[in-house]
């Protein structure tokens, strides 16, 4: 399985983080691009550096990269995820601007009707956001909301993360055990 992860400049690193280091210990080929404004939050919002998360991926990509396999549909993925997913980026992808690596594969997932799982954590949504992310969903996306659950009883942020990613995972059919699952 080849999962394409992109990480942009919304707040919530931690949970592009932990879907990168769950892909890394399992056998999922994990392909990272991470956006100019998610290496700026990384420094801000990690102790961890930048070099630490490309080591993670089996392969890296600069965003610039519109050469990069993951921009053409004949390169086969299992899918895609945004997390988190910037308002920006979410407005380009809706409107089919494909001006970077993140919103290229982006469109690629939808046109070649691949799994897109989108992760906002911009709050609170206007209008516009909400138009955006219903486009998105009518094309096929999946909208996730970094909004995790509480009756798993999370007593650290690390359970809301792994809540929000598990959730994630799910949506992609990888099997994960991040989460207490409701009975």
């Amino acid at each position: 399985m080849k999962i394409i992860t992109a990480i942009t400049g919304a707040s919530g690193i931690k949970y592009g983080l932990r879907l990168t280091e769950f892909l890394s210990n399992s056998e999922i080929e994990n392909h990272l691009v991470i956006s100019e404004a998610g290496e700026k939050l990384i420094e801000i919002e990690s102790d961890k550096e930048i070099g630490y998360f490309r080591d993670l991926a089996d392969k890296n990509y600069m965003n610039n990269d519109l050469g990069a396999q993951i921009a053409s549909g004949s390169y086969l993925t299992d899918g895609m995820v945004v997390i988190p997913a910037s308002a920006k980026t979410l407005g380009s992808i809706s409107n089919g601007i494909s001006n970077n690596l993140i919103t290229r594969a982006a469109d690629v997932c939808l046109k070649e009707g691949r799994d897109l799982v989108l992760v906002p954590r911009e709050t609170p949504l206007n209008e516009i956001h909400l138009r955006n992310l219903l486009k998105l969903s009518k094309a096929g996306a999946t909208i996730l909301p970094a909004s995790p659950g509480f009756y798993h009883q999370p007593s650290e942020i690390s359970d809301l993360v792994d809540f929000v990613v598990g959730k994630t995972l799910d949506q992609l059919g990888i099997n994960n055990e991040l989460y207490d699952r409701w009975e």
